[in-house]
């Protein structure tokens, strides 16, 4: 989620006497492999540029290997929700409950801050597009309206947190919409009616927060555990989308397809990878310090396949560190698998 309104109104907020840190993290033995608790050490030295807490998911699904950093923390998932969203939903077009090929009209209160091009390409009512359409839009630019529509379709929060307890998937929890999200991220403390919604609204609600009460709402959602994430456990619902295991074949081809084609982050997992790696993965972001990225890897000549969970919270530092802070660590681990496998 990249909501303009948040980045700008928090320019008005002076964090005085506060100092950006890297949080200190324990070094528990993983494995008897020193080789891969090297990649620990390195991957804690490489958060530390983020300026602030870092948590990491790795599994090489070939070999089973892995490793957490800070791997039971929760972080904030922006919008790296959207993929047990998609997950759930895809679940009901197998059972023929949904269909992707279903038209839904977009009114003018579906429209909602933040990411994706609904909001500006929007002129008349009376719009309407594919199940299949919104699909491809939340997980290809992230697209907030339509995340919210997709999350509608697919039975809300509960049941997407149902789908995640049936793989046997913890530490993962959907709770909001986006709109509702990036309302508690800003301090809108009241939206008001659905029907009343417009973007207009919304704009003219967060003016009225003042920077003292859009601090406060900083300290109250990360102290908020709702939609959040472990690193684990986004890594392995990752690794149950990969095996087969959340989806049926022809499901499982269809998500990991729209992955590989994502259109955000190009500076995130995929930043210093070699040229043309395939990447299949989900970005996330919040004007708060929050900066995440979670996929899978290709690893060359085949060394096999990586997931990599890295999630951001609590930074100081601009975006562009916190990216680099993600893809340090991506390459980190790209190399260690490719090299250590021989």
């Amino acid at each position: 989620m990249r909501p303009s309104a948040i980045a700008s109104s928090l320019k008005q907020v002076v964090f005085s006497g506060i100092v950006a840190s890297v949080w200190a993290v324990s070094l528990p033995a993983q494995t008897a492999d020193p080789n891969l608790r090297r990649l620990e050490t390195e991957v804690v030295r490489l958060s530390a540029i983020s300026g602030g807490k870092v948590g990491v998911g790795i599994i090489h699904l070939e070999s089973g290997r892995e490793l957490f950093v800070n791997g039971a923390e929760p972080f904030p998932m922006a919008s790296t929700f959207k993929v047990p969203i998609a997950v759930e939903l895809l679940t009901r077009v197998q059972a023929g409950a949904v269909r992707l090929d279903s038209m839904i009209s977009i009114r003018p209160a579906d429209l909602h801050p933040g990411s994706g091009t609904l909001t500006g390409l929007f002129n008349d009512p009376g719009v309407t597009l594919s199940v299949h359409n919104l699909l491809e839009l939340m997980l290809l630019i992230s697209d907030n309206s339509a995340t919210d529509l997709v999350l509608r379709v697919a039975g809300g929060p509960a049941a997407v947190n149902a789908r995640s307890a049936a793989l046997g998937i913890t530490g993962v929890s959907v709770d909001r919409p986006t709109i509702q999200l990036i309302a508690d991220v800003v301090g809108v403390t009241d939206l008001g009616p659905e029907s009343t919604w417009s973007i207009a609204r919304f704009d003219s609600l967060s003016r009225t927060v003042t920077p003292a009460q859009r601090l406060g709402a900083r300290t109250s959602f990360y102290q908020d555990r709702r939609d959040t994430s472990t690193p684990e456990g986004m890594a392995r619902l990752l690794a149950k989308i990969w095996r087969g295991e959340a989806l049926d074949a022809t499901r499982t081809a269809q998500l990991l397809d729209i992955m590989l084609r994502c259109q955000t982050g190009a500076a995130r997992l995929k930043g210093v990878l070699p040229p043309n790696t395939a990447v299949r993965h989900k970005t996330g972001s919040l004007g708060i310090g929050v900066t995440n990225d979670v996929g899978i890897i290709d690893l060359p000549d085949g060394a096999g396949h990586v997931v990599v969970a890295v999630f951001v919270k609590e930074s100081m530092s601009d975006v562009a560190a916190q990216e680099r802070a993600i893809a340090q660590i991506a390459r980190a681990v790209f190399d260690y698998f490719t090299f250590s496998l021989r």
